[in-house]
């Protein structure tokens, strides 16, 4: 059966942060850019995004979301952004502002680690949790393509939001997902009526030689 609609999901990841540097856990708190080393990633995402058209653009509604879509986004004034708390970072709970060395040797930390997911950090979120919310944001995005036909989206949003989805739409393991600060990338939706869509393809943004 034919596919009703095609749309090219493009969701990346925000720019660095300082925490990024430090290798601390992020999570919700509101952690700015650290400018002016994100500068380069930022012009190189902008630059791939350049001639792209967009039909709709949506974005963490954490400060570091929010300013790298302003930088990659610049001149493009016409386009009003939807900022969506679904699409924040994992909650880490009490991991948040530490890092593995200063909790590797925490049994409930080794736990949650070897648990890929299944578990939620101390006062933070599973992955199911993740998904839940991010595949009620993925419902409304295709629902609104379906109605105002759009071909193209961008997101914006945290590296553990896109490894979700990647885990979920390309059915890679839970730890492969990973992608660097302002990269993501390209899921193919195929939708074919009544809430029945599948990804088709995914590949990386900015396109690398060797991307997948």
């Amino acid at each position: 059966m034919a596919a009703a609609l095609r749309l090219e999901l493009v969701v990346v990841r925000h720019g660095l942060t300082q925490w990024n540097r430090e290798r601390r856990y992020q999570g919700q708190r509101d952690i700015p850019l650290l400018i002016p080393d994100a500068l380069p990633d930022l012009d190189r995402l902008r630059e791939s995004l350049l001639d792209e058209h967009i039909d709709a653009v949506h974005c963490s509604d954490l400060c570091r979301c929010r300013q790298t879509l302003a930088h990659v986004f610049e001149g493009r004034d016409t386009m009003t952004p939807r900022f969506d708390p679904r699409l924040r970072e994992l909650d880490f709970g009490d991991y948040e502002g530490r890092t593995y060395d200063q909790l590797k040797d925490d049994a409930g930390y080794r736990a949650w680690i070897d648990s890929r997911g299944e578990l939620a950090p101390p006062g933070g979120e599973s992955a199911e949790v993740l998904w839940n919310r991010l595949s009620d944001w993925l419902k409304d995005v295709i629902e609104e393509a379906q109605r105002q036909d759009h071909q193209r989206v961008l997101t914006v949003s945290h590296g553990g939001v896109i490894r979700e989805l990647r885990r979920r739409l390309e059915a890679i393991d839970f730890w492969g997902g990973t992608v660097g600060q302002a990269q993501g990338r390209c899921f193919v939706i195929e939708y074919y009526g009544e809430g029945d869509w599948r990804c088709s393809s995914s590949s990386a943004v900015p396109a690398l030689a060797d991307a997948p």
